[in-house]
């Protein structure tokens, strides 16, 4: 038997919600599915090639379903799996703790890198 990839459980949820755009693309799809252009609306900031890869990787993990309609012009829409709701839930507690403190994390010094 290999050995663990990861240390803990939350070693493992942050692999697979790592970054700054994956919780806020999970976020954003709380409530349903959205069109790519609706999507990028909603995230914000990001761009649309981040947006691409972003989507790629989460479909691969298995948070997203991508579903493609046959007409023209081309639709697809992105929505969440069983597996990205849960993880959605998992992070809710997470945000609600953002968001009680953003007033504090907003004045943190914090570097450029």
């Amino acid at each position: 038997m290999a050995g663990r990839t990861f240390t803990c459980g939350l070693d493992a949820a942050i692999a697979v919600m790592g970054g700054k755009w994956k919780g806020l693309i999970l976020f954003a799809l709380q409530d349903g599915p959205l069109r790519f252009g609706e999507l990028r609306r909603a995230v914000g900031t990001i761009s649309e090639r981040m947006l691409i890869l972003q989507l790629r990787e989460m479909q691969t993990a298995g948070l997203l379903h991508r579903r493609v309609y046959q007409q023209v012009p081309p639709k697809v829409e992105y929505s969440l799996t069983d597996f990205g709701r849960s993880l959605n839930t998992a992070l809710a507690p997470l945000g609600e703790w953002g968001e009680e403190h953003m007033d504090r994390i907003e004045a943190i010094p914090w570097e450029k890198v």
